[in-house]
């Protein structure tokens, strides 16, 4: 009888890889690293257990894509995340504006496999490693099985990233690891829970239904939950029409071992979930459910938490909270610190628990490598973090950022013959957070300062200028039901006056203020500059003066707020412009049982085409002057960091000029794609195929005239352009042909003249 064995194991067919990088999960921080690295011209083998990439993004869990844009209690404003995810995103509603997840499937299958220098193995699982015999702390390899072709591989490499989410490399080569909550005292984080919430977040599986336009049944099956509404606290919850990820809170499994009981907890969610769509289609309560079929369920779990790897720095409740600054910052978050009990569907208390920062927060390059295996990279919901942080930074948006900036690492390691560690500081860390800068990733605060980037030395004119004189009453007024407000871009100096149109119903007071942020790297209007109170009569369409007597000492985005009062409507505009919002006062965020402050939520306006309120500025306001595409910031931030023609232009163009020609090999230029949408990956439905803010059509010309590139439909962030063969100008145009909707925007403009990079 032969009997199996490691040693007839390794009879199997066996091939081996050798590559730059070797990546273990492909959720979207293992995308991303790899797809970065492969771009940045490094041999790099990405190994996935499952069918499709995306992880829990992927169709088969069907999570959106969560990330610090996204719109639930929060003020972060143009806080997309930049780079390789804002690629797909843009990619994906580009084809997939319906959220369908088979067709987002398609958009990172299509991004990994067009890397010749990427080998993507998918259906394979890690369950071995090997490390130098002479160093302990170093992996030199791993093994891999293929249960569809029932091949063994093993791929060695200098440079290793565990991204599979339980961290299955790093448990095997002795990484340091954490499971389970922090003790508060730890890392002084109020925020900390105690046994009766748990220490670990669950597990959740989402279904789809489908009307059928006639009556259907259901017959549960046999193991399906009984009694719901006896052992579902949150029964009444239940919406008959609602389903997918909007049900995260049918969620279990913390007070088990995340990862090695994830069978059991997928079963208990399988018994749930028949069982809730037993009593919705059953109990009678659900009439609306009559026609409804339940068209999908997943069949395997979302994971939440597993384990937590230790690296040079652990991210704290603290250093979101307080936004702490960091010298080695490559990433940043802005999802809350959102926090499950243990029990989720069956808890006793509300399915999540939210504390949120008043703006985007930066990540340590330090919380991105193992502490105690030197080659080991760490990416996704793994990193370095306690608990209460992992509450935030677990999002896959956060997690897919992790993934670009430890690509960028691994490259440079290699040309460097450096460890990850060794990236930490000094000369290796500034070019780190600089090419990841030139890669579309966003820094808090932190411009990109490229020496070798000609358009600095440049002198830059355009055709015309934007003046942000006044939005025209031209849409629809909004009743004053809640406070509103219109965010405007201000100079330092003395503030405008500011005149709004508003319909009146019957005599009232208005107040109105003027409201800033405390620290220009957040968009929350914590200071009060002036308040005003106006004795209003009946009437429509009047004109109404704020004057707010104050000086800005510095440039700071300005919050016009006009308070909710009855029989009120602020009329507004269809005019749609670079940097600028209207905004609505959502609630406050407590914050003073852990040490903070509380703070008002503003909200978006999601009408149609974005519409500003209606509002005139005297004197008008500059926001969008042409030195702007060289400042080296490519989204709104502090200021709008964004050149903008006026509406009138028929021929809108920048034009760099140098003393002298240059010989230019590649030229990057960069557009807004309205980095406040969170472009929900998938479920959510979204009205555009593209941004319109984005440039569609694009020429670069020599100041002879000649036409040295053009692009008739982009949708992307960025025109990266790399010349066969070096152009001599003196002069470059950027000539906007048209846009997707809205007035001509460039965020930034670079030049170079050196031998062709990879980007």
């Amino acid at each position: 009888m032969l009997i199996a064995s490691p040693a007839l194991f390794r009879e199997l067919k066996t091939v081996d890889l050798a590559a730059d990088l070797v990546v273990i999960g492909g959720g979207m921080a293992g995308v991303c690293a790899a797809v970065t690295a492969a771009r940045l011209g490094q041999q790099v083998v990405l190994i996935h257990d499952r069918p499709v990439l995306g992880g829990n993004a992927s169709s088969e869990i069907r999570l959106w894509v969560l990330g610090a844009a996204a719109i639930m209690n929060s003020n972060n404003r143009w806080a997309r995340e930049g780079g390789l995810l804002n690629e797909l995103l843009l990619e994906n509603i580009w084809r997939n504006p319906e959220g369908n997840p088979v067709i987002w499937d398609t958009v990172l299958l299509e991004k990994a496999v067009a890397e010749p220098n990427l080998t993507l193995l998918l259906n394979t699982a890690c369950f071995a490693c090997e490390k130098a015999t002479d160093n302990p702390d170093r992996i030199t390899s791993v093994e891999a099985f293929c249960s569809q072709n029932s091949t063994r591989y093993v791929a060695r490499a200098p440079l290793f990233c565990d991204a599979s989410g339980d961290g299955v490399l790093g448990f095997l080569a002795g990484a340091a690891f954490r499971m389970g909550a922090e003790a508060r005292e730890e890392f002084d984080e109020p925020f900390a829970r105690g046994d009766d919430f748990g220490h670990l977040l669950g597990h959740s599986i989402y279904f789809y239904t489908k009307d059928t336009g006639r009556p259907v049944s259901f017959v549960a099956p046999s193991y399906a939950l009984k009694d719901v509404e006896q052992k579902i606290p949150r029964f009444r919850q239940f919406k008959a029409k609602e389903d997918g990820c909007r049900l995260w809170w049918i969620e279990w499994g913390g007070r088990l071992d995340t990862v090695h009981d994830t069978e059991q907890i997928k079963w208990e969610l399988w018994r749930i979930v028949y069982g809730v769509w037993n009593y919705v289609k059953n109990s009678g309560r659900f009439p609306e459910a009559k026609n409804l079929t339940l068209e999908w369920v997943g069949s395997i779990p979302g994971k939440r938490e597993s384990r937590r790897f230790e690296g040079d720095y652990m991210l704290s409740q603290r250093d979101i909270v307080e936004r702490r600054r960091h010298d080695d910052a490559v990433t940043y978050g802005g999802w809350s610190i959102d926090l499950h009990p243990a029990d989720g569907v069956y808890a006793h208390v509300a399915g999540s628990h939210h504390l949120q920062s008043k703006g985007i927060y930066a990540i340590p390059y330090r919380c991105y490598y193992s502490r105690n295996v030197e080659n080991l990279f760490l990416a996704g919901r793994i990193i370095s973090a306690t608990h209460v942080a992992f509450g935030s930074s677990r999002v896959m948006g956060t997690c897919a950022l992790g993934g670009q900036a430890v690509a960028v690492a691994a490259a440079l390691c290699k040309t460097r013959a450096a460890l990850p560690r060794d990236l930490a500081q000094g000369e290796g860390l500034m070019q780190l957070r600089r090419e990841l800068l030139g890669l579309g990733q966003h820094l808090p605060g932190l411009p990109l300062d490229d020496p070798d980037d000609q358009a600095r030395r440049a002198t830059v004119t355009t055709s015309s200028e934007f003046l942000l004189g006044s939005f025209p009453a031209d849409a629809a007024p909004v009743a004053l039901n809640v406070a509103r407000a219109q965010l405007l871009p201000l100079s330092a100096g003395p503030v405008p006056v500011f005149t709004v149109v508003l319909d009146v119903d019957q005599p009232t007071e208005l107040v109105a203020e003027l409201r800033i942020p405390s620290d220009p790297r957040h968009h929350t209007p914590d200071v009060l500059i002036g308040t005003v109170r106006i004795p209003l009569t009946s009437g429509f369409r009047q004109e109404v003066v704020l004057s707010f007597p104050a000086q800005l000492p510095e440039p700071a985005y300005g919050f016009i707020v006009l308070n909710a009062v009855p029989g009120v409507r602020w009329h507004t505009s269809r005019q749609r412009v670079t940097g600028v919002l209207s905004l609505y006062r959502s609630h406050a965020e407590k914050l003073t049982a852990v040490g903070g402050e509380d703070f008002d939520i503003f909200r978006p306006e999601r009408r149609p085409a974005g519409r500003n309120f209606a509002i005139r500025c005297e004197p008008p306001l500059r926001p969008f002057r042409p030195e702007n595409v060289l400042n080296g910031f490519h989204r709104p931030t502090h200021q709008t960091n964004a050149w903008v023609a006026a509406p009138d232009d028929a021929a809108p163009r920048i034009t760099l000029t140098w003393d002298s020609p240059q010989e230019l090999t590649e030229v990057v230029v960069g557009f807004d794609v309205d980095y406040d949408h969170p472009l929900e990956s998938v479920l959510f439905g979204h009205p555009e195929y593209a941004m319109p803010f984005c440039v569609r059509h694009c020429r670069l010309l020599a100041d002879d005239g000649r036409i040295l590139h053009e692009v008739a439909d982009n949708h992307h962030s960025h025109l990266r352009v790399r010349f066969a063969v070096p152009v001599t100008v003196r002069a470059l145009h950027i000539e906007v042909v048209s846009t997707h909707g809205a007035p001509a925007a460039v965020m930034e403009a670079r030049a170079y003249s050196r031998n062709l990079r990879q980007s």
